[in-house]
């Protein structure tokens, strides 16, 4: 016997819960040793491509399909009652939605913890699988992660996970979510990705909550979240029309990544039918900022900063922001930087990303863009004292912008400054990179701050 089969049981079915289910079941052909050992393998990872993709052009598609549903009846059948700590389903294909609902009560009468489903069973797209209501029924699950178009739909009563932990929805359908986060009172993390909601105003309301990540291109009208022990936010998505409760009040860590289309965001009045509405929403941004205004680090996106321009004046005091990043482009306005800064009165670390940015008569004085009487005045009331600007491509500008920071951030100690590595810079020129790094000494020289290039 070689030196792998004689290892333990425990240790042979951890290392075949690292293979795909389908891999895992051939190394039964290996010797005797390892023929029943697939039964008592707590991880199964099913995936109807491993069947599909080697095979094609062997045998007739619903040839194959049969072929996969019986391997996984099989290997059900083989591990009997043993317990399962994680199923992870991949169907891309036309399989039987019974057998598939058969699979997954299976896992879950098993005590399954962690189930991953990702199912598109029409590869028309026309009809969704939905989901079994056994699927909300668990005593043991403590993941959940639902991927493929799937519809969800459920009722009052009908939910019973009261260990889940990690909810995972991906391009699903979903009707009356309220009801789910209502039955789930030890969930800690949430991500929703894609998601269509089947109602017009989303309640994201939860006391257990801590983490929350949101990729919404399917904007409801309305969205609200009452997650007082949120700690981590991470929203991406069109600005929602109103936003009528943020209750956020020990958020440590959010990220607001607002999409919004340019020229609509600057001249609404040029599009008639929808000039109302972009008005209203971006009017209501600053209540999605107020829920904010307790968080400790922020991460504003271009189009973020864009949006904000339209509420400056509602602009709440971030009183405990220590850490603000920023990620700036040529396409996007800075007019909220100056508010933005002033607002900001513990601010320790500022991060840019980007220094060039779309110039205007309403730039504000937080840059040297335009000349102005009122020049860093916004700067000059800020304490940041570490200032990292990240993907210098060695202009002039630039160059401008950096000595502008100095002369007007009263408090700062230290600036970094990161050469942009995914795209050629100026500073390739061997001409303009000596010329920059003398302009460097002389900042170091005329500034307390010292100012490094990294």
């Amino acid at each position: 016997m070689d030196r792998v089969s004689s290892l333990p049981n425990e240790l042979l079915c951890h290392i075949l819960s690292f293979l795909t289910t389908k891999e895992a079941a051939l190394t039964s052909l290996l010797s005797k040793r390892w023929r029943n050992l697939l039964a008592f393998v707590p991880y199964l990872y099913i995936d109807d491509s491993v069947f599909l993709h080697p095979e094609e052009g062997k045998r007739d598609r619903p040839e194959i399909i049969q072929s996969f549903m019986d391997f996984v009846d099989r290997i059900l059948a083989l591990q009997g009652n043993s317990p399962i700590r994680k199923f992870s389903l991949k169907c891309l294909t036309e399989v039987d939605s019974n057998r598939v609902d058969g699979w997954i009560s299976n896992v879950l009468a098993r005590g399954v913890l962690d189930l991953d489903l990702l199912i598109i069973l029409d590869s028309e797209g026309d009809d969704h699988y939905l989901l079994p209501p056994k699927c909300f029924q668990s005593s043991t699950l403590v993941s959940l992660k639902i991927d493929g178009g799937i519809e969800i739909g459920w009722v009052a009563g009908s939910i019973f996970l009261p260990m889940l932990k990690t909810l995972t929805i991906n391009s699903a359908r979903i009707d009356n979510f309220e009801i789910l986060l209502h039955a789930l009172p030890a969930l800690e993390e949430l991500s929703l990705f894609d998601v269509i909601w089947n109602a017009q105003g989303v309640n994201i309301s939860s006391a257990s909550l801590k983490t929350l990540t949101i990729y919404d291109i399917y904007c409801c009208s309305t969205l609200s979240f009452d997650t007082p022990s949120l700690i981590y936010f991470k929203y991406t998505g069109f600005v929602a029309k109103d936003y009528p409760v943020v209750n956020m009040k020990n958020l440590f860590d959010a990220r607001i990544i607002l999409l919004l289309q340019l020229q609509r965001a600057r001249e609404p009045d040029e599009y008639h039918w929808f000039d109302q509405d972009v008005a209203l929403r971006y009017s209501n941004v600053w209540k999605l900022f107020l829920g904010l205004q307790n968080v400790t680090n922020l991460y504003l996106s271009p189009g973020t900063l864009e949006v904000l321009s339209r509420c400056c004046e509602s602009m709440p005091v971030f009183k405990n922001l220590k850490s603000l990043a920023i990620k700036s482009n040529k396409e996007r306005g800075w007019q909220a930087m100056p508010v933005l800064l002033r607002n900001c009165p513990h601010l320790e670390t500022l991060v840019i990303k980007g220094l060039l940015h779309h110039v205007t008569d309403k730039c504000g004085d937080a840059c040297d863009c335009i000349s102005r009487e009122d020049k860093g005045r916004s700067l000059t009331s800020c304490p940041v004292k570490l200032l990292e600007i990240r993907g210098f491509r060695g202009t002039m500008k630039e160059m401008t912008m950096i000595k502008h920071f100095l002369v007007y951030f009263p408090c700062l100690k230290e600036m970094n400054i990161y050469v942009e590595e995914n795209d050629p810079t100026e500073l390739r020129v061997p001409e303009v990179s000596k010329c920059i790094m003398q302009m460097m000494e002389e900042y170091n020289k005329l500034s307390s701050c010292n100012v490094e290039l990294l």
